[in-house]
């Protein structure tokens, strides 16, 4: 599929699961942003970011802020898990480099203010080891069709994209409005809490780590990728962490 077919799959979908209108940004390679707001789809200067784009520059894109949308966004997460996630629910899953993790659009039942898509989003990445520092609600993706130059100048591509008719709920992430018991009446017992799943940097590196080796990829792959996440944060030491990660993961699954 070509490129421009691939950033037209992703916007029709958009469309589909119920946005109207979006940001677009564009980084320089020099590190400004140029932006173009509340733009309808129709409507976004896909020829300019082209030009850009071939000129190293890096092209963004979320739903308009300030609108309540039926959608939230995952970030890094494993691409066989992604491809799950869309095969239960309706869902666009944009894969950013073959290295590194895919973006995530979940429709939801109903639209949610940018507030709520934060809550989702937090519960979300909690529960399926996503990058914990995109939930802010409003946060950029990258837009397909275009290259990652970030990563080389790899293209993002739409990897899958489903319209099934089932959205997912998300009352289970957000606040109850309720009140739970009144000055009336005795409250319960707080219930133990679950497990909650360790999303600091190195609690996010083994799960997918554990989730690409339990999808058949090769250790040397996983490897490669975890040095690659790793080495920013633990420096010299990356290799002995990467191999020592490796090798418990491996143990874990039975491999």
């Amino acid at each position: 599929m070509k490129a421009k077919q691939q950033t037209q799959r992703m916007l029709e979908w958009w469309h589909s699961a119920g946005i109207e209108k979006a940001d677009m940004a564009v980084k320089y390679t020099e590190g400004a942003m140029r932006w173009h707001h509340g733009l309808a789809l129709d409507a976004l200067p896909l020829p300019w970011a082209r030009a850009l784009n071939v000129q190293q520059a890096e092209v963004y894109v979320r739903p308009a802020r300030g609108h309540a949308w039926p959608l939230v966004f995952l970030d890094d997460v494993i691409a066989p898990l992604a491809e799950r996630i869309a095969r239960k629910y309706d869902a666009v899953v944009v894969e950013t480099s073959p290295l590194g993790g895919c973006h995530v659009w979940l429709t939801c039942e109903r639209p949610l203010p940018e507030e709520a898509r934060r809550d989702a989003q937090r519960w979300l990445a909690q529960t399926v080891a996503a990058d914990p520092a995109s939930i802010s609600g409003e946060h950029l993706g990258r837009l397909a069709g275009f290259k990652n130059w970030k990563r080389g100048g790899t293209w993002v591509h739409v990897l899958a994209a489903s319209q099934h008719g089932r959205a997912w709920d998300p009352a289970i992430a957000l606040p109850d409005p309720q009140p739970r018991h009144t000055s009336l009446s005795r409250p319960k017992s707080p219930a133990p809490h679950p497990t909650r799943p360790d999303t600091s940097p190195s609690g996010r590196e083994w799960g997918w780590v554990c989730g690409l080796l339990e999808a058949g990829y090769s250790p040397s792959i996983v490897y490669a990728r975890l040095v690659e996440a790793a080495r920013p944060r633990r420096g010299q030491d990356t290799e002995r962490y990467a191999r020592r990660t490796l090798r418990q993961a491996l143990k874990k699954i039975g491999r």
